[in-house]
């Protein structure tokens, strides 16, 4: 069964542009960015990096990058952009890359898009050194447990986030401005022990808020926030 990522690279790449969508711009970006700067973070990879904006990010920070994603047209849009990076199409449950050989692991919106997350979350512990960081931006659980109601409308004109099903993982199809793909709902649960288990250390978590901008999308982040942020530790 396809993904809906071959058929929505084309959207994506016109829907994000070089600046990023609302979400990157004013919640994730800066908060992700402060993580890595005056780390002494040399190499990085970026697994599910798409057309490999935080790649080039990460590079304008003074970082090395790799870039892995299993969409060709994503791969070979992230080449055209940046033709002196390092961009490879493969998947995160088998990365092609030897072990200890990154000091920093990147996983920006791209965990809820893996069907195999226990295997890719071995892999990226395989490929960090010692005392290396996997950084990630994930979907709430919460949140992707609301699908497909979520957001509604109540008879008094009033407006409620609703989830149902929480504990039942499960892949779901998920639409917005020409992008039709399956994301992950899995709770947090599953995603800490898998972490765990993998022989990571939990050293940040963070529920970033967003910044500079002052909405009606705003107002419902704060009600019901799409994201989190977590850091874990390779042992040394």
């Amino acid at each position: 069964m396809t993904d809906g990522w071959d058929e929505s690279a084309a959207a994506w790449i016109d829907g994000l542009g070089e600046d990023g969508d609302w979400a990157r711009r004013y919640v994730l970006d800066a908060p992700m960015l402060a993580r890595i700067a005056g780390r002494g973070f040399a190499t990085a990879i970026d697994i599910g990096c798409g057309e490999g904006r935080f790649c080039r990010m990460m590079q304008a920070a003074g970082l090395r990058t790799c870039g892995i994603d299993p969409t060709a047209a994503l791969i070979e849009e992230a080449r055209k952009r940046d033709p002196a990076g390092d961009y490879r199409l493969g998947r995160a449950e088998s990365l092609d890359a030897g072990e200890g050989s990154f000091d920093l692991a990147v996983s920006y919106l791209s965990l809820i898009d893996i069907p195999g997350l226990d295997a890719a979350i071995a892999a990226v512990h395989r490929v960090l050194r010692p005392g290396g960081t996997f950084l990630i931006a994930n979907l709430q659980s919460f949140n992707t447990a609301g699908p497909p109601t979520g957001w509604t409308r109540e008879a008094d004109g009033s407006r409620r986030f609703y989830i149902d099903h929480y504990l039942d993982e499960r892949p779901q199809w998920i639409a917005w401005q020409g992008v039709r793909i399956v994301n992950w709902h899995r709770p947090l649960g599953v995603y800490m022990q898998s972490l765990l288990s993998a022989g990571f250390h939990l050293r940040h978590f963070a529920e970033p808020e967003p910044v500079g901008a002052d909405d009606e999308r705003t107002a419902r982040y704060r009600r019901a926030p799409y994201f989190l942020m977590m850091e874990w530790q390779k042992a040394a």
